[in-house]
């Protein structure tokens, strides 16, 4: 999990390919579970989290240039 101090160092590109690789975990996390392979469940609340962290600092990012 990033904390957001970590992705306020981040570029915009990195920003984004983090995101993409988070989403790509998410994806395939809601497979394990809907599988019954999925031991800790918390791991997918945790991806939703630095997903949303993501997203709410390339916002940032975009209205500061503004």
């Amino acid at each position: 999990m990033k904390s957001y101090k970590e992705l306020q160092k981040k570029e915009n590109k990195d920003l984004h390919r983090l995101l993409a690789e988070y989403r790509e975990q998410l994806r395939l996390l809601r497979f394990k579970v809907a599988n019954n392979q999925l031991k800790d469940v918390s791991q997918m609340s945790k991806a939703k989290k630095t997903v949303a962290r993501i997203l709410t600092m390339l916002n940032y990012k975009e209205k500061g240039k503004k």
